[in-house]
């Protein structure tokens, strides 16, 4: 199973992710896209089999990906400070993976 974990800023939610992934002894390949350096960062460290920063691995990634986790806000359009670009959240949205997603209320959405 492929896995693509997205994440911005610090990569806290990522790394998190890929931890307990990890943890679980999943039999997945986990594949990592951070927004920017730092996040990419986090999460190579915390276990991932290959990761990469930007846009254009989104799209790449995501084509092929079978879950793709994350927080909620890679579906919105510049969210995580203006970090998701556009591109990004609609190949994310646009993929035929699973979504999960972890709630935060730091990108003006509310899940109720």
């Amino acid at each position: 199973m492929n896995v693509l974990v997205v994440d911005g800023q610090g990569g806290r939610v990522g790394q998190t992710i890929v931890e307990q992934l990890f943890d679980s002894k999943c039999d997945c390949d986990i594949t990592v896209v951070g927004t920017n350096a730092l996040a990419t960062a986090a999460m190579l460290k915390a276990g991932a089999t290959a990761g990469a920063t930007g846009e254009n691995p989104v799209r790449v990634a995501a084509a092929t990906a079978d879950v793709i986790m994350g927080p909620l806000g890679i579906l919105a359009a510049n969210s995580l400070l203006g970090e998701i670009t556009p591109g990004i959240a609609l190949a994310v949205l646009e993929s035929a993976a699973q979504k999960v997603l972890v709630p935060v209320n730091k990108c003006s959405i509310t899940v109720v």
